[in-house]
């Protein structure tokens, strides 16, 4: 499912008395909402659905693939998602 039909389906499970473009702003300022809180390094936890975190990511040696030289990858931040009790019970 892409963004497109994620509001599709937000937009007829509410019904009528919301528009689809209405469906969009939110959908838009929920999404913006959780990257403002990430780039602050907040987590953003939704009970039931899931956790979005930003951890560190230790640095590492690697291998390129092509040369097949040792080469040193640096600590970075990523963003973690752990899902929550609810959605992981929805998956079968």
């Amino acid at each position: 499912m892409n963004k497109s039909e994620l509001v599709a389906e937000a937009h007829r499970v509410l019904g009528d008395g919301t528009s689809k473009a209405a469906v969009d702003r939110v959908l838009e300022a929920v999404l913006e909402t959780i990257r403002a809180s990430i780039a602050r390094h907040e987590s953003v936890q939704l009970i039931g659905f899931g956790t979005f975190s930003v951890t560190k990511r230790a640095a590492r040696t690697g291998v390129n693939p092509r040369t097949k030289a040792k080469i040193r990858i640096p600590q970075k931040n990523v963003v973690k998602f752990r899902p929550g009790s609810e959605l992981s019970g929805a998956v079968e």
